[in-house]
Parts: C-alpha cells; sequence; structure tokens
C-alpha cells in the first residue's frame, strides 16, 4: 500500500514505524527538515520538506497514486485543506485527520462534498475515553475494548499472592464460576512474550492479557490481582486540552481536583468545569501537594504537555502517599524508563491514538485494533466472511487452522441465529442477541463472527489478515 503521512511529530513517527515493518511504501511531508532527517535515519521512509497544504508539495510527494492518506500535523487547518485537496484533485481512496479542535468534529463539515474526510482521529478524546477506563479498573494497565464494548481486554501485572499465581494457566478454569469464561491471551515476561499452552505458570509481576465478556472482567480479574477499593478521589495536573476533557468527564462520579501551573489558563478551566476544584499552583511543589492531601487520593494523573513534569510529578505523588499514579509521556525514551518504575501507568499519546487509525491500513474485514505495549503487540477484531470454499477459516474448527506462532484467537462474538426475546425500554421484544465464546480447540468458526485476535508481535498480523481474507471469487 502507498501511504502518504503529513506530519513528522509524535504520531506522524508512531505511525510510521508502525506501518514501515509491514511492506508498505511511506513518505512523509513536513516543514521540519530536522524531525523528517530523524524519521529517514530511522525508518525505510522517503521524506519531503515543505508545507502539506500546498497541492505542488503533495504533488512532489506522490499523491497522484497513493492509496491512503494521513494527515497528522499540528494544523486542523492544514489537515483538512490537505484532505479536501486529496480528493477533489488527486482522488485519494482514503483520507485519514487528526483533529485537535471540537468544531471540526462533525460529520455535514467532514462529508465528501466539505472536507472530505473519511475518518477523524480525536487524541485528546480517544485519550479521555482511555483514561475513564483506567480510573473504572484502577488494577489494570490497559482496558480495551472490542466488538462494541461486548468484549473486554484488561493487561494486569500478576502479584505475589494471586490466586493463580505459581500455578499453571488451565487452574483459571477451576476457580471461575460455571457461567464465566475467560481466556488469558498473553503473558510477557522482562519484556518478551511467553510461549503458552496450558502447564504455563504464571510468575510474579508477569504482565498478564485477559480477555473475558465485559460483564464477567471483573471477577476474572480477581484471580490475578488484589482488588483495590473503587476509586473515589481524583487529582489531575494540567488544566490543558486534554486535563480538562478528562476532568470534565469524570466530575459527577468523582472528587476531582485539577492543578494548573498557568493562573489565566486555571480560570478559564474553572469557568468550564461544574464540579471540579481547580487550583493554581505546580504539582512538583511538594508542600502544595502535602496540603492538598495528596495521600488520601486514589488517583493521580499527570497530563500536562511537559514530560519531564509529568514524570516528576507523578514520581512525587506516589512518595508522597497517592495510590496509585498515570504520567503522560511523549518521548519513547522516557516512556520505557519509567517501565517498572513507581509510577504505576505511563501513557503514550500517540499509541493509543493509533488504534483507530490501523483499523483502516490493516487488510481484510479489520473493525477495530489496539496497539499494545507501546506498538510491540496488537490486538484485533476481523469480522469472518464467505463459506468454507472462500474463506480458510468458515466452517473450520480452531484446531483445523495454520498455526501463527505468538497469534492467538481469544475471543468470538457471534449474533443468535434466532431472534430472542429481550426487554427494551420497558417492553419485551423480539431481537438478534450478540453473545460472546471464549473458543476452544473445538469451536466451529462461522460467518459473521467477530473474532478478537492477539499477536505478541506485529510481525505476526500480515498472516493473521492473510489468514481471514476470502479468496477473489467471494462476492
Amino acid at each position: 500500500m502507498k501511504i502518504l503521512i503529513l506530519g513528522a511529530g509524535q504520531v506522524g513517527a508512531s505511525v510510521a514505524e508502525v506501518l514501515t515493518s509491514e511492506a508498505n511504501d511511506i513518505t512523509i511531508v513536513d516543514q521540519n527538515r530536522e524531525s523528517l532527517a530523524a524519521l529517514g535515519d530511522r525508518y525505510d521512509v522517503r521524506t519531503v520538506a515543505g508545507n502539506a497544504a500546498y497541492p505542488s508539495v503533495l504533488r512532489e510527494a506522490g499523491i497522484e497514486d497513493t492509496d491512503l492518506l494521513v494527515a497528522v500535523t499540528q494544523s486542523d487547518q492544514t489537515n483538512l485543506v490537505a484532505c479536501k485537496i486529496a480528493r477533489s484533485m488527486f482522488g485519494v481512496p482514503t483520507r485519514i485527520a487528526r483533529l485537535r479542535s471540537d468544531d471540526f468534529l462533525d460529520g455535514d463539515l467532514l462529508s465528501p462534498e466539505n472536507f472530505a474526510v473519511d475518518h477523524a482521529i480525536s487524541p485528546a478524546q480517544d485519550i479521555t475515553d482511555y483514561i475513564v477506563k483506567l480510573i473504572a479498573f484502577p488494577e489494570a494497565l490497559q482496558v480495551l475494548e472490542f466488538a462494541d464494548g461486548k468484549v473486554t481486554l484488561i493487561g494486569v501485572r500478576a502479584y505475589q499472592g494471586g490466586l493463580l499465581v505459581g500455578k499453571p494457566i488451565r487452574a483459571m478454569r477451576e476457580h471461575l464460576p460455571a457461567v464465566i469464561d475467560a481466556r488469558i491471551a498473553a503473558i510477557f515476561r522482562e519484556y518478551q512474550p511467553v510461549e503458552l499452552d496450558g502447564n504455563t505458570v504464571i510468575e510474579p509481576d508477569d504482565e498478564v492479557f485477559v480477555l473475558a465478556a465485559t460483564g464477567h472482567i471483573r471477577t476474572v480479574m480477581q484471580e490475578l490481582r488484589r482488588m483495590q477499593q473503587p476509586v473515589r478521589r481524583v487529582m489531575i495536573v494540567g488544566g490543558g486540552n486534554i486535563g480538562a476533557r478528562v476532568a470534565a468527564a469524570l466530575e459527577a462520579s468523582y472528587q476531582v481536583k485539577l492543578i494548573e501551573r498557568d493562573q489565566g489558563r486555571a480560570e478559564i478551566v474553572a469557568g468550564q468545569l461544574a464540579a471540579t476544584l481547580v487550583l493554581h499552583g505546580d504539582a512538583t511543589d511538594e508542600k502544595l501537594m502535602a496540603e492538598e492531601n495528596i495521600d488520601e487520593m486514589d488517583m493521580f494523573l499527570a497530563l500536562t504537555n511537559d514530560d519531564e513534569d509529568n514524570i516528576m510529578a507523578a514520581l512525587l505523588a506516589k512518595r508522597l502517599g497517592c495510590k496509585r499514579v498515570l504520567a503522560l509521556i511523549n518521548r519513547r525514551a522516557y516512556a520505557d524508563m519509567v517501565q517498572h518504575s513507581a509510577i504505576d501507568i505511563g501513557l503514550s499519546p500517540a499509541q493509543v491514538s493509533i488504534g483507530s487509525l490501523l483499523a483502516y491500513v490493516r487488510r481484510g474485514d479489520v473493525v477495530r485494533v489496539h496497539s499494545l505495549r507501546r506498538g510491540a503487540a496488537e490486538a484485533l477484531e476481523l469480522v469472518v466472511h464467505g463459506d468454507r470454499n472462500t474463506s480458510k477459516v468458515v466452517g473450520r474448527r480452531i484446531d483445523e487452522l495454520p498455526v501463527i506462532k505468538g497469534a492467538r484467537i481469544g475471543a468470538i462474538v457471534r449474533r443468535s441465529s434466532e431472534p430472542e426475546v429481550v426487554a427494551k425500554d420497558g417492553f419485551l421484544v423480539d431481537e438478534y442477541v450478540d453473545f460472546v465464546l471464549i473458543p476452544h480447540h473445538d469451536t466451529v468458526i462461522e460467518s459473521g463472527d467477530h473474532v478478537v485476535v492477539f499477536c505478541t508481535r506485529k510481525r505476526q498480523v500480515a498472516e493473521v489478515e492473510r489468514l481471514f481474507q476470502v479468496s477473489a471469487g467471494f462476492l
């Protein structure tokens, strides 16, 4: 696939890193020659220096035969204009734009007749949604949903004394109620994936990824983690776009304090939020943190635009007694540095945002992609089509499928073959129902199934895509 990336910032670099490993022909456009040079040295990409909104620059970058345009510059206006030009002048089939302002996230504005954006990425909203899920599951390192929220994938760190720690993963079935099933999709030990079978023993500090029906996930987590008290008090550092969004999303359900260093910005945010206590101050000030009772906080979120400030504030909050701390970290070197440190979660904005974009790049009918472990692993949701003649998977048992080392089918969401009577808005109605299967070796895959596949290494993704693609004769 020929892909044109506009913007060599954090998101553009992350997109390039993911896609260059998959035999794509990639060109990156940016006005910053130093950023382009760094990406050109690091990855097998072509670079063009210039304004991404200029047709002449886009033409120089080879837009005439581009399959996918990814507009992720720092300017919403540039991204929108580039998408419009890409469609009206060059007929680019698929156009994706990163948009920071909610003012532009309007379906009519992005329609083919206007700015012609097929898919809009809102990093601030993606990160907000992600953090809200983490607060709902404070024990988790990652919380990711598939099949419209019916299936949840949770990453947790196993602790000494957990019910399954020191036991083989097949023992999980013995602890769970008969009506609950789950699948350990992957285990990472000292940064490396562990080859899984029923006899694999979970060790303390293992990073374990578990898939289950969303309604069952808390019961399953109890096998691996000591359950914490629900989060009630949250402190946020940073009143920028992300910090203000997170506070607005949380303040109706939690007690929220927000600390902002700039007095003018603090006053603006205070006027926007209804129930959040907004404070003007520096979160690396130990006296201020103690006065605001950081030791009584259940969750501390460092969400400024400065990686160093976020790391230092999170470390201070942890030292002063906060139960759990999260730091927003853009630079990969810093994210690697805080791994296994006092900071519980180091969150990369680019890795959170990239999942929705990858679903448009993946081959086959991929409806959801989550990038995991800073891009080292991936979880995909694929829709199965065809029949036994046109598909390599339809009508076949799991144990009949080709073995792709490191790739595991974790869950299947299947629609009922007949309508069932369900309660809806106070009435009983006939409706087709989706139900979650945790597949075993004899489970047969059917056309229409949504299959969630976990790939411990990115090089397995292309093999999985090929396996689930239908043949050329499928209509």
